[in-house]
């Protein structure tokens, strides 16, 4: 038997969720995001999604950079719905050349953007154990040891984010 999970409103999620989704739909202009109403199901998942990924939106990384990573983790775990809204973001950003190599997981041509494009796969590749030669080149681009732990936090809001639309079907 497949699972089943139902887009939430804030009138038939579980009562935990129901506070946090009329945030969601006020931000969104009334609606709520697919993703958004099928984690519902779970409160705790949706609440540890958006609080870490607000506190990923926090970070000493710049917007831009921030999209490289989420867009860099949703290709890896094949997230077609995150791929697509951040692609839009990256776009309203002015962006829209870094879209192409990003969908086919290609390196940028930004020597910044690339160093945090490969150091993004380093640390879902190694689990967080990056060797320091890998370490090394993302510090060499300009990064730094605190920015080294917000990847970890972008990796990890977002493969909280990529599994739960895949899940899910989002």
């Amino acid at each position: 038997m497949t699972l089943t999970f139902p887009d939430h409103t804030t009138e038939t999620a579980p009562a935990e969720a129901a506070p946090t989704l009329k945030r969601v739909a006020a931000a969104f202009g009334g609606t709520l995001p697919t993703a958004v109403a099928r984690m519902a199901e779970a409160p705790q998942l949706l609440d540890a999604f958006l609080t870490t990924s607000r506190l990923f939106q926090g970070s000493t990384l710049t917007t831009l950079e921030q999209e490289v990573l989420i867009l860099t983790v949703a290709v890896r775990n094949g997230c077609d719905v995150c791929i697509e809204m951040h692609a839009a973001t990256l776009r309203r950003l002015g962006h829209a050349d870094l879209e192409p190599a990003l969908r086919a997981d290609l390196p940028l041509d930004d020597a910044r953007l690339a160093a945090l494009q490969r150091f993004t796969h380093d640390v879902m590749d190694h689990t967080g154990a990056v060797p320091d030669a890998l370490q090394n080149a993302f510090a060499a681009a300009g990064f730094t040891p605190r920015q080294a732990l917000e990847v970890v936090l972008g990796v990890g809001a977002y493969t909280l984010s990529t599994y739960a639309n895949r899940l899910t079907g989002a």
